[in-house]
């Protein structure tokens, strides 16, 4: 095996670690054991487990990248950020240390270090969604402000989680952020624009594809309108 599959090997292992006891609570033993190697090699691939971490990091948001590329590819605008926004949603479904990592990617940010890189690694992220989708800006704040309420939900279990009645709570938002307001509420969203976005919601699959499709075209006809 070459050092560059090893060192990737290295990065899953280190995001399976590191998605649930986090920079401060994972040991680089606990790492090198996954993987099957010794800790002075693992170190020679990365001098710290800081580095480490950060590696681990910037993993989850090329994957994040990556995905939103791959649905808007062929798409623009409201179109592309639907998709991205049905994807984000099924990566949190399908991938919990996708999750994890983001949680401990904050919680981290006392370093210096991982704060700096948390932060280029989101700026980054918002660049490529404006560069994919030409989204303006008070579209872009609704799509990630609506993607961090995602992150909360999923972490706590989401709709199907435990017996405390909080379930029908977080169906409600789902359905809100699906299906309802737009970023201005005070105007009215171009009937034209929104039944041709419903028309082609329609074709989309699911009806939550549909459903969250016709709210992007909502949004961005409101924000037409001002």
């Amino acid at each position: 095996m070459s050092a560059e599959e090893r060192r990737e090997q290295v990065i899953r292992a280190a995001v399976a670690e590191f998605a649930i006891r986090g920079l401060e609570g994972t040991s680089t033993g606990d790492i090198a054991k996954r993987v099957g190697v010794s800790q002075p090699y693992l170190f020679r691939l990365f001098p710290t487990k800081r580095d480490l971490f950060i590696a681990a990091v910037q993993r989850g948001v090329e994957r994040i990248r990556t995905e939103f590329s791959r649905v808007a590819e062929g798409k623009y605008g409201a179109e592309a950020l639907a998709a991205m926004g049905e994807a984000y949603q099924d990566l949190l479904l399908q991938d919990s240390e996708l999750l994890g990592m983001q949680m401990q990617q904050f919680a981290a940010c006392h370093d210096p270090e991982v704060q700096a890189a948390v932060r280029r690694n989101m700026q980054e992220l918002w660049q490529h969604v404006e560069n994919v989708t030409g989204a303006p800006i008070e579209i872009r704040v609704d799509f990630f402000a609506k993607g961090m309420l995602c992150n909360m939900i999923a972490a706590v279990g989401g709709v199907g989680a435990g017996g405390d009645g909080g379930a029908p709570m977080w169906q409600s938002i789902i359905d809100v952020m699906q299906n309802d307001v737009a970023p201005n509420p005070d105007a009215d969203a171009d009937a034209d624009a929104e039944a041709e976005a419903e028309a082609e919601a329609a074709d989309a699959g699911s009806p939550r594809e549909a459903a969250y499709a016709a709210y992007v075209e909502r949004a961005f006809a409101s924000f037409r309108q001002t």
